[in-house]
């Protein structure tokens, strides 16, 4: 991992300002697989630390991926085993509301399968079930006893139980006796942090039991209620090396068979699609060739036929061109954005143990090639012959940006108006509008200027002076199911991969890019070529093969909506919320 120095920590006998024996945890935002509203971890009734301590300063990433970092109220000592130990006790009175409603927001947060991310020197605090496979994080609680192991014959499923306790399972590695230490010694470095959570019905605090077999239950809705948190801390030596602490948090992933399995389907679509274009270079274009040259060398006048009647209007200008060209010099930006991001994450400078490093570099990426997307734009704009100069370089800045901003602007009201850790602060939205109107945009301006000072570009053949007539169509031909069958391979190859947000396989994710790039340009050129080639599929002067290129990833995008729609109206109430909401916003 590039550029990151471990921490040295000893025993508090031997604490120094290289070695300290003080082990900090910091609490994160709390989310659920279930619904898109992540809280902070202040937003539930939980023990909380002190606001003075330091708190690690959140970059620009980790703000929009909803992060919110404080530091949390446990203890711990590097090599100082704890048991039982108090954290805090709250009380609740079923008579005061106040007190009720926290109780509320405690059961809604465990039936909505609410999960805890805790950090720990940096690492994220992991929860391991069976078969070694480890999450990061831990549910607030469960309502299915088989989850940790007990017998649920006696309370039943419906029962909502709190986890009140974790064990801290801590892993290190010894560095008393390494020779580079030796002058100056130290007593480890931390390589896993595991917890177990449990419910655990304590009566009293000074008569704490964390063997305790009754476990919480927060559905006693007649009698008041007192939760006691505790904590457990035990280390454990290991031998394996501080570089490579994150491998049993990446390998424990049930992922990556599914990746292989996706990556495999990925390969045999582009290898159907090169043979198809194989084909069609090898044997139709030499076919087609060779016999044009033998007509060519005749002195009778023969009829024009395949693809070479349209030889005179495939480079006449495409309908609404201005918009084609800013779609293009967008998609450029967002092309190159994507390629140097992963380029970067494979080479370790995007690792997971940089927080927010990947969407802060994301972002900065994106503002930065504005001037790739002004200069592609303003080159096709200027070879379709277009005169609106002003024009293109204004809706190349602002049209593809602004459609963006404001649906991430309309959702961030929405989250707003829930209370959600995921609702971006002002200060953020006013730091992404200068990034927008003060870096992006004039880079922009600065890549067209340059584009619109060269010379046009010179097509091969001239076009002609009175368009083609167009013949009647087939049905799959026309546009709307030309676009359907366009997006289907493009989306094939990388439907698996699209189940999984954010992760960190980004050898697996590289590659799967480099996969969609070439699944959808051979997709575009078979899709033009076969619209070229036959007579029946002529177009007039408003040709319109420069946007069948575009057809493949307008659709793949379509399709990677409507999935996503799909998995929200399947495992959430958020879009009935959202219309709700959104209904109430607008109509007061």
């Amino acid at each position: 991992l590039p550029g990151l120095t471990p921490v040295n920590f000893c025993p508090k006998e031997m604490e120094k300002p290289n070695c300290k024996s003080d082990i900090k945890v910091y609490v994160n935002r709390l989310n659920s697989k279930n619904t898109i509203l992540d809280y902070e971890y202040h937003d539930f009734d939980f023990c909380l630390g002190n606001e003075d301590d330091d708190t690690p300063v959140e970059n620009l990433g980790q703000v929009l991926f909803g992060e919110r970092i404080r530091p949390s109220p446990y203890k711990i000592n590097f090599l100082k085993n704890e048991t039982c130990r108090l954290l805090c006790s709250k009380f609740y009175n079923r008579k005061v509301v106040t007190d009720v409603r926290k109780l509320r927001r405690l059961k809604h947060g465990i039936t909505k399968g609410y999960y805890h991310h805790w950090i720990v020197d940096n690492l994220p605090v992991t929860f391991c079930v069976s078969h070694g496979v480890c999450f990061n994080g831990f549910p607030m609680g469960t309502t299915s006893l088989d989850i940790i192991g007990r017998s649920s014959r006696k309370n039943g499923y419906g029962e909502v139980y709190l986890f009140n306790h974790v064990d801290f399972i801590i892993e290190y590695r010894d560095l008393s006796h390494d020779p580079n230490y030796f002058d100056d010694p130290v007593g480890g470095r931390i390589i896993s942090v595991k917890v177990v959570p449990s419910s655990l019905n304590h009566i009293k605090e000074d008569s704490l039991d964390c063997d305790n077999s009754e476990m919480l239950n927060l559905n006693d809705d007649f009698h008041d209620m007192k939760i006691i948190y505790t904590y457990s801390v035990k280390f454990l030596k290991t031998d394996i090396k501080w570089a490579s602490r994150w491998d049993y948090i990446l390998n424990s992933k049930s992922t990556t068979s599914i990746q292989w399995f996706g990556i495999t389907n990925s390969i045999l679509i582009v290898l159907f699609l090169t043979g198809m274009i194989g084909v069609i270079f090898l044997r139709t274009l030499r076919r087609d060739i060779s016999r044009y040259n033998q007509f060519d060398s005749s002195d009778d006048v023969q009829e024009e036929f395949g693809w070479k009647l349209v030889h005179g209007d495939v480079f006449r200008p495409p309908a609404c061109r201005l918009l084609l060209s800013v779609f293009l010099g967008s998609g450029a930006q967002i092309l190159c954005m994507v390629f140097v991001t992963l380029v970067l994450a494979c080479l370790g400078f995007l690792s997971p143990a940089r927080r927010g490093a990947l969407m802060t570099c994301g972002v900065a990426l994106y503002v930065c090639f504005g001037f790739v997307n002004g200069y592609v734009s303003a080159t096709f704009y200027k070879a379709f012959g277009g005169t609106l100069w002003k024009k293109n370089i204004f809706l190349s800045a602002v049209l593809c940006p602004g459609i963006i901003f404001a649906g991430f602007f309309l959702c961030n009201i929405i989250l707003w108006s829930q209370s959600s850790s995921a609702a971006i602060p002002f200060s953020t939205l006013l730091l992404l509008l200068f990034l927008w109107f003060g870096v992006s945009t004039p880079l922009t301006y600065l890549g067209a200027f340059l584009a619109f000072q060269r010379s046009r570009w010179s097509y091969p053949v001239r076009t002609n002076q009175i368009p083609r007539q167009i013949p009647p169509q087939p049905f799959f031909s026309k546009p709307l199911p030309a676009t359907v069958m366009a997006g289907i391979l493009p989306f094939g190859s990388i439907y698996v991969q699209m189940a999984h947000l954010t992760y960190y396989m980004f050898g697996f994710l590289f590659v799967v890019y480099l996969i969609l790039l070439v699944t959808i340009s051979e997709t575009s050129i078979i899709l033009c070529y076969f619209q070229l080639c036959g007579e029946r599929l002529l177009l007039s002067v408003q040709i319109d093969h420069c946007w069948r290129g575009v057809d493949c990833i307008v659709l793949f995008l379509l399709f990677d909506i409507c999935i996503h729609l799909f998995h929200y109206v399947r495992h959430s109430r958020f879009c009935f919320m959202l219309l709700v909401r959104a209904s109430n916003l607008f109509g007061r």
